[in-house]
This record gives structure tokens, C-alpha cells and sequence, in this order.
């Protein structure tokens, strides 16, 4: 059995058939898992680059030149760009998150940090009571978020959103040095 010609399967594009996708699959899809697994270097997320490309290639089959490129040409740079993007994105979410190293934290306790000795409840006096009463009963009463929401009575989101402006204020004052340490002790209370 003969495989279908390029021209063929560009006909089935053009007629938004979806034979296109079963040929196209059938044909292309371990080439294209190959170039994406390259790029992202784990099986899971290769196999989603391909499917995410694949849905961007039958949503954008229109824009298909064929005197610009070969179909796997074209579908190759799909994939290889999708790639490109998610691992971006990851790095950019990575590079947001506050990584602390645990081995700078083990040795603490709760009880050998006295937040007043940093001048943490001075300043959280200054703060709006609904973010106040959050990180009080996070810094001093030693709740975990989901105990402070059934504390407070507000959702677990609210919570989340509440520390992450207190903690935003807090860095006004201490600035990002200190608030490691501050956020450093969060961890510690909620462990």
C-alpha cells in the first residue's frame, strides 16, 4: 500500500476534511514527537506539543503556502516554535518563583524566631486590618492557609491573595532581602 502524495494531503487541508489530520498523523506525527522531545526533553510534554501543533495546523491550514515550504516543513516549525514557547514560559514561571533552599531554613525552628525582635509586628500594625489579620495568624498564630481561611471565614483564594499583597507591602518596608527571611518564616510556620 502506497503512501498518500503531499499534494493529496493538501487537497484534504484545503478541504478541511478530516482524513488531513489521520494522514498527517499517520505519516508525520513520530517525526514531529522526535523534533518537540528534543526541544522539551520529557515524553508527557512532547507528546502535547505535538497534539497543541497539530490543532494549530488544522486551525491555520489557510495560512499554508505551499511555494514557501514543504507541508512537514511547514509543520516542523509549528512544533518546533510550540516548543520553543512552552519552554519559555516554564523558565519564566520558574524564574518567578522564590526558590529557598532548605538547608538555609533547617536549623530553624519557629520558636527560636521572634518576629518582634525583626520589627515584623510594628510594621503589620501599619498594614490594612484584612491583610493584618491574615498574616497574623500566618506569622504569629502559626496557621496554615487553609486554617486561616476557616478562621477568618473567607476562602482559601482570598487568603492567598491577602498574604501575597501583605507580603508585597512588607517588602516596601524590609525590602527583598528581608522579605526572603519573612517568607522564610512562613514556610517554617506552615510546615
Amino acid at each position: 500500500m502506497s503512501l498518500p502524495s503531499e499534494d493529496h494531503i493538501l487537497e484534504l487541508m484545503r478541504k478541511r476534511d478530516q482524513r488531513f489530520m489521520e494522514l498527517v498523523y499517520d505519516q508525520y506525527a513520530d517525526r514531529l514527537y522526535g523534533v518537540a522531545y528534543r526541544i522539551m526533553q520529557d515524553d508527557a510534554s512532547a507528546q502535547d506539543v505535538v497534539q497543541e501543533s497539530l490543532i494549530k495546523v488544522w486551525k491555520k491550514a489557510a495560512d499554508f503556502d505551499p511555494t514557501k515550504a514543504r507541508l512537514f516543513t511547514w509543520m516542523f516549525s509549528v512544533v518546533r516554535n510550540t516548543a520553543i514557547d512552552k519552554v519559555r514560559s516554564r523558565q519564566k514561571r520558574d524564574s518567578r518563583e522564590i526558590q529557598i533552599d532548605a538547608e538555609d531554613v533547617s536549623h530553624l525552628g519557629h520558636r527560636d524566631i521572634v518576629p518582634e525582635h525583626m520589627d515584623v509586628a510594628a510594621h503589620l500594625e501599619k498594614l490594612e486590618d484584612k491583610y493584618k489579620s491574615v498574616l497574623s495568624l500566618l506569622f504569629f498564630k502559626g496557621m496554615t492557609q487553609q486554617e486561616t481561611s476557616d478562621a477568618l471565614g473567607i476562602p482559601l483564594g482570598t487568603v492567598k491573595t491577602r498574604l501575597k499583597i501583605g507580603l508585597r507591602e512588607l517588602r516596601k518596608v524590609f525590602g527583598d532581602g528581608t522579605l526572603i527571611l519573612i517568607i522564610t518564616l512562613i514556610v517554617i510556620l506552615l510546615c
